[in-house]
């Protein structure tokens, strides 16, 4: 099967997801009612069910989870780390710190304020990492890169931490379920903010594709190749951080995805960054969406931590998959 065969297959298991999360819940519809209901027509409170409630949380969960895996495939190609993610250089420390600190002085985690907030100490913490990087020479070292960003993530989570201490009840059990993701306050505006965000974003990371291939295999060897490393390491670094701030803005801290999905990929079909970040766009989307369908749907009326279940469902499945594969 040829690429453009796989990613039509990709496709359709996102459009099998997206479909399945539209009728799974507490009220189950039938196919017929999604699609009457989406022209409008119907009862009304299925249409209401359908456009102000699923389909939004359904395509929020799509994007996520497709910038999630995306910047996953960038950040492991670019720091030439198997365990690189999405949250390795502090953004998700960073916009942890921003969101709690505006839930514990009384927004309410699914406002507008907190996803703000939640991007604005995203972007403090990708330019704090980038200027701690570049003040250790004139080129960016990925492995000072590296530590930057995990000595950044500590500082925050000690800032989130010492916030915490001094929090309510209320305010505490808010914050916690915010840094551990979901989708129960989707709305349109945070899909178009996303979609506006990662459209151009994935077009830079997937003109990078080729660059990001040479220099998956070394810096020395790609820049003998002609390809020059430091603008490549900004852009790509600036892209998948930023995407990664604004998923992180309107879903809170939702890990696993980034780091394994473009694993699995790679594993399936092969280490090609201009078939794996397209491919792993797909299926981040998919994983996400069904697993937001187990979230609401395992244990209802009780809706479950998005993150628990992505590492519950996804660990056990990496692990069959390395077993398989001989790894």
């Amino acid at each position: 099967m040829k690429g453009a065969a796989r990613l039509l297959l990709l496709a359709a298991v996102l459009a099998g997801a997206l479909l399945l999360s539209v009728r799974l819940g507490a009220v189950r519809l039938g196919t017929r009612e999604v699609v009457d209901a989406l022209r409008g027509a119907g009862d009304p409170a299925t249409v209401a069910i359908v456009r102000r409630l699923r389909v939004p949380r359904s395509l929020l969960a799509a994007l996520v989870g497709g910038a999630l895996a995306a910047s996953g495939a960038c950040f492991q190609a670019l720091l030439r780390n198997p365990l690189a993610e999405p949250y390795v250089l502090g953004v998700s420390g960073g916009a942890a710190v921003g969101a709690v600190g505006v839930i514990v002085l009384g927004a309410s985690a699914a406002s507008g304020t907190v996803a703000v907030a939640a991007f604005a100490g995203a972007a403090l913490s990708i330019i704090l990492v980038l200027r701690l990087a570049a003040s250790a020479g004139r080129t960016l070292d990925t492995r000072v890169l590296l530590l930057a960003g995990v000595v950044a993530g500590a500082f925050f989570n000690a800032c989130i931490l010492l916030v915490l201490t001094f929090s309510d009840a209320e305010s505490f059990r808010a914050a916690l379920f915010w840094m551990m993701g979901s989708f129960s306050g989707a709305t349109w505006r945070e899909i178009g903010l996303l979609a506006l965000a990662g459209g151009p974003a994935l077009a830079v990371l997937m003109a990078l594709a080729r660059p990001l291939n040479l220099l998956s295999i070394g810096e020395e060897t790609a820049a003998y190749l002609g390809v020059r490393t430091e603008r490549v390491k900004l852009a790509a670094y600036g892209t998948a951080s930023l995407l990664t701030a604004a998923s992180v803005a309107v879903s809170g801290v939702i890990g696993f995805v980034g780091l394994v999905i473009p694993h699995v990929v790679r594993m399936l079909w092969g280490p090609d960054h201009r078939f794996l970040i397209p491919a792993s766009v797909l299926l981040g989307a998919a994983f996400l969406v069904l697993a937001d369908v187990l979230a609401r749907t395992v244990a209802a009326p009780v809706e479950l931590p998005i993150g628990v279940v992505t590492a519950f469902v996804g660990v056990p499945f990496f692990i069959w998959l390395l077993r398989r594969r001989g790894v």
